[in-house]
């Protein structure tokens, strides 16, 4: 195994672990499985958590992607930074897309919609961070 595809893998894998550790927590001791009213909006619970792990992993994995996993990117912060939001936009729509699938018509426990719907984040995430966010 390439040591580059060695690092994604730690270091995604450690990012996922955690998005999926702040996931479950989330939904079951901070929401209590409950609908989060925020006033003008309402999220059901399993999506709330989800945005709410997303805004503690997105700059975290940013971070290990730039200094650990694409380290020889010749690329400027800045444009890596945009590349990476778009990827993890789109990575957020999928996110969203499956899990709401799955929780809400398949009827899954939330917890594993999330972990099946990482399979395939994480598979369209390493191609483009490689070939698009982090090129060299």
């Amino acid at each position: 195994m390439p040591l580059q595809t060695f690092r994604y893998a730690a270091c995604g894998g450690a990012n996922v672990a955690l998005d999926i550790t702040l996931f479950f927590i989330f939904y079951n001791f901070v929401f209590h499985k409950q609908i989060v009213h925020l006033g003008f909006i309402d999220f059901q619970p399993h999506i709330a958590s989800f945005l709410l792990s997303f805004t503690i992993t997105f700059p975290i994995g940013f971070l290990l992607s730039k200094y650990i996993v694409w380290s020889s990117s010749t690329l400027k912060g800045h444009v890596q930074l945009f590349r990476y939001f778009l990827i993890v936009m789109m990575n957020l729509l999928m996110n969203y897309f499956f899990i709401k699938v799955l929780v809400e018509y398949l009827f899954f426990y939330p917890t594993i919609a999330k972990m099946v719907t990482t399979v395939f984040v994480v598979t369209f995430s390493y191609i483009s961070q490689k070939y698009y966010t982090f090129k060299v």
